[in-house]
Parts: structure tokens; sequence; C-alpha cells
């Protein structure tokens, strides 16, 4: 009885991370030139062990080459940072002290990539959660992770991936759906009623469209003009934008990697537009301000606050931390939720007494969540609700005469 069970289960893996193929948009990550080979295994060195010292493995899938390379190292980035600082000393959980190890494969934003590389970690290491930063690797996973006993630590702001009601997983940032509301009504405040709609082509893109449009609609605004760029093939955005521009729309509503959209805002920007800019919370202010020489070209945008503007002792630390370790720019909040869900992985763990029972652990996450230190709380988090999303206290930003202002959301 088992056994069929267990095939069932494996077969409907497999149908379904070959139906998610199609529908996959490996523009998702930030753009980078960066090609790595057809695998990369970045992090599967051992840390050193003194005497009775033991391992937790810590398993990552995602993209580490590719369009996506850079939005995956910054993920992973975060992980290792976490896991080095824990390895100083180590945890101790029911008597033993553990360290941690990172398995760290490419899937280059590919669903059934993820399948190979977890059923890999699974069957050659014992990972007791497996960080996937993409909805697609994510719902894929949700098949058979129950039964491979893993918990999936699912960063990506998709609200679908909590349908299945799968009680091992925590989704690691807020859903997009806390942005439509606050994005909205400063749009409607400060630029007009009329708004066109060019977003990433993905899933998350076409998504996130859905969720924005009846909250724009009910609070009296009209979608006038509404296509999608695939930007895994568009590198010249001027045709689309003339042809949103020709609708005389007061915003544009654009969205995915942080290169890209920022060239959507130029391309703008230089064909006259001085409406607003409705941005998805995968584009970054801060990164995007990189590739514009500042923020000038982005006054009248509504988006994430960047993490360095949070402006308080432990945000700071990280920041300057991040980016003297690994000679970035920016540190994103790619980087800081996932540095700081680590933590909050570990003391779960600690507080429920065991490294393996993944029933436990998810049961003692808000006591965990509780214990992160104040130094390594990035941001507040409040803890974990039914679903298994985290809950953070997370501002949104506008820009206005190039400076950062945060706008709240309740």
């Amino acid at each position: 009885m088992i056994l069929t069970k267990r095939t069932f289960l494996l077969g409907m893996f497999f149908i379904l991370i070959f139906g998610l193929i199609a529908c996959v948009d490996v523009s998702q990550g930030n753009s980078t030139n960066s090609e790595k080979g057809d695998e990369v295994e970045t992090s599967d060195e051992m840390p050193e062990l003194s005497k009775d010292e033991e391992i937790v493995e810590i398993g990552y899938s995602g993209p580490l080459s590719g369009p996506g390379a850079q939005y995956g190292l910054n993920v992973l980035n975060g992980l290792e940072m976490a896991a080095d600082e824990i390895n100083k000393t180590g945890f101790e959980v029911d008597g033993i002290t553990y360290k941690l190890k990172i398995i760290a494969l490419d899937d280059k934003y590919l669903p059934n990539e993820t399948g190979v590389n977890v059923k890999r970690m699974i069957s050659e290491n014992n990972p007791v959660a497996v960080w996937i930063p993409h909805s697609g690797g994510v719902l894929a996973t949700q098949v058979t992770n129950e039964a491979d006993d893993y918990i999936i630590m699912a960063y990506t702001s998709e609200p679908r991936q909590y349908e299945q009601g799968n009680e091992l997983m925590i989704g690691i940032p807020p859903q997009y759906s806390v942005w439509a509301e606050p994005f909205t009504r400063y749009m409607l405040e400060n630029f007009g009623t009329r708004m066109a709609l060019l977003p990433t082509n993905s899933q998350y893109g076409k998504d996130w469209s859905e969720s924005i449009v009846p909250v724009w609609e009910e609070m009296g605004g009209e979608i006038v003009y509404k296509t999608e760029i695939d930007f895994a093939k568009e590198t010249d955005y001027f045709t689309i934008m003339t042809n949103a521009l020709n609708k005389n729309p007061d915003v544009l509503f654009v969205g995915g990697p942080s290169e890209p959209t920022a060239l959507v805002i130029k391309q703008a920007k230089e064909l006259g537009f001085t409406g607003g800019f409705m941005i998805m919370d995968q584009a970054k202010l801060e990164e995007m301000s990189g590739f514009l020489g500042g923020y000038e070209m982005l006054n009248g945008s509504i988006g994430v606050i960047p993490i360095e503007d949070l402006d308080s002792d432990s945000s700071n630390n990280f920041v300057e931390t991040y980016k003297d370790l690994y000679n970035e720019q920016y540190a994103t909040s790619e980087s800081a939720l996932n540095y700081q869900s680590l933590y909050a992985l570990v003391e779960a763990m600690k507080a429920a007494g065991t490294v393996d029972d993944k029933e436990a652990i998810m049961k003692a996450v808000n006591g965990g969540i509780q214990n992160v230190s104040e130094d390594k709380a990035i941001l507040p988090l409040k803890g974990i609700d039914d679903v298994g999303a985290l809950q953070w206290e997370f501002n949104a930003a506008v820009i206005e005469d190039s400076e950062i202002i945060t706008v709240p959301v309740k």
C-alpha cells in the first residue's frame, strides 16, 4: 500500500514538473551574462567540526547561471552569510552541537531541474530544508516534499503556493497581494486614473497583473492598455512603449528583473512620459538606480523599500557587512530575508529539540522567530501564519525629488 502511494506520488511529480516547463520565464531573475556550465554546485564544503559536533544539511536549488544568476546568488549569499556566522560556534540541540552545511545546485530557473536537483539531494544527502527561490520550482516540489520529509523554504511572493495546504513549507517573502492597495492609493492620489500594464510575461507577471487590476478599478482607476514583455527576448522597448504611451496613461505598471525593468522606465522617460511607475516587487529600486545612474529617472515610482533605507542598527550592519563580504554595490531583500529566515529555522530546531522531526520543527517556528537575536533581525518578523507564510512588517517606498520616502503598509 505504501509502495503504491509513493509510486503514484512520484508519477504525479513528473507530470507536474514537465507541465510547468511551458510556463516558466527564466527572465525572472536579474540580468547577468554569467554562465557557469551545465551544473553548478557552489556550496558543498564541510564546515570544520570539533569532536562530537554534527552536521545539519541545508539545500538550495535556484538559478546560478543564465539570466537569473544574480537573483539566485543574492538569495544564496544571504544563506551562506548566515551559515558562516552560525558555524563560528555552532548551535546546540538536545545536548549536541551542530553546524550547517549548504548544498547548492543550479536549476537555471527551470522547475524540472529543481525536481532533479532536489531528488539528488534527497538520495545523496539528508537536508532538513531546501531553499527554492521561484514559484515554478516550489509548485513542482510540493508534490513530493511531505513524503520525502523535508521543509520547502519558498522564496517567492506567489500566493498560489499556499493553495496546496502543504504542511512542510515556509513562505518567506510577503505575498505580492499586500502591495496592491497602497501602490494603487498613491498612484491615484498623485498621478491619475489611467494605467497601462507592461509586466514581465512570466506566470508571476500574469498573476501580479490579475491581482492589481480589480483593486485599481475598484478604487476608481481604468486600464487603458495591456501587454506583456518577454525579457528573455526583448531588448528594445521603443515599439512597446510607444504603443502604450499612445493611450495617454497616467501610470505605467512595470516589473520583472531589475535591469530590464530599469531600461523600460528609461525608454518611457526618453519618450516624454511624466507620470508614475508602479513597480512589481521583484524589481528593486536600489538596483535599478544603479543601472540608471541614480534615482532621478525613478521619480514618481513606488515599489518595495530598499533594505539600506530601513536605517536600523541591524539593517545598517547587515548592509555594510554584506557589501564588504561579497563586493556588491547593494544588499537587497533577497539576501536579507533569506539570511534572517535561516536564523529563524535554526532557532525553530533549537526550540523543537530536534533536527530530524520536520513536523515538530514546523510547530516550533513561531517560538524560534521570537528567539532570533535583535542584531540578526533585519526586518521585524511577527511570526508565521496558519498556511506557512512568514509575517513581516515591510513598508513600500516612493521616489520623490530623487529621494526615498517610506510609505507604510497596513
